[in-house]
């Protein structure tokens, strides 16, 4: 009996170090491509991104063409933790840390007074919208990248959000430098996140729940 208990502790642990492997070299590429300028397709806390370098104009263009996207549209940005918001964000309101941490699905807080950001992935009056994630493999991208990663639908603008990696077009697989090859095979369909808009006074809008 403790000799099957061994083996399923072993299984379990070379199941773990195989997937630590494919993360690895799933981020490193990812990182490299995203250094050179790149857009990459990569799996959130919410639906499947299309991402860049959230500080590189030219690589924000680069996803807005992808989507056929005007823009005069903000983007959506991940970091892997609340102490990355303030090097985006001027002024954050000390309410924003509260609802972050008590959140119990993923929040997009739209700030105002962004820094530190491409133009292009800032809205017309200054703000931007920006989300601590908490799902693995993106936080560890944010991590290991060092800057905010877009983090916008994998869709042609206009047409349906693809749930899951299965759904997504050929036109968007072909159109990014890298996809990220974790996490492909999910079935169950994602969520967009939450959406608020917090003002430098702390006053709260919901614009999606």
């Amino acid at each position: 009996m403790e000799k099957r208990k061994e083996s399923h502790y072993s299984s379990a642990s070379r199941d773990a170090r195989q997937k630590n492997t494919n993360y690895d070299s799933d981020i490193r590429q990812a990182c490299d491509v995203m250094r050179k300028g790149g857009v990459i397709l990569y799996p959130t806390d919410t639906v499947w991104g299309i991402g860049c370098d959230a500080t590189n104009e030219a690589a924000v263009k680069r996803v807005f063409e992808i989507k056929r996207r005007a823009d005069s549209k903000s983007l959506l940005l991940l970091v892997d933790s609340e102490a990355k918001v303030s090097l985006y964000v001027k002024d954050v309101p000390e309410v924003a840390w509260d609802l972050i941490e008590l959140s119990e699905k993923p929040l997009t807080i739209i700030y105002d007074q962004s820094r530190n950001l491409a133009p292009n992935v800032v809205a017309a009056d200054g703000s931007v919208g920006i989300r601590v994630t908490r799902e693995e493999f993106s936080r560890q991208l944010c991590y290991r990248y060092g800057k905010a990663i877009v983090s916008t639908s994998a869709n042609i603008s206009g047409e349906p959000t693809p749930q899951t990696f299965s759904e997504i077009s050929p036109e968007i697989l072909e159109a990014v430098d890298y996809v990220v090859g974790c996490r492909r095979k999910e079935k169950k369909g994602a969520k967009p996140s939450s959406i608020l808009r917090l003002s430098s006074k702390g006053e709260i809008q919901i614009i999606r729940e």
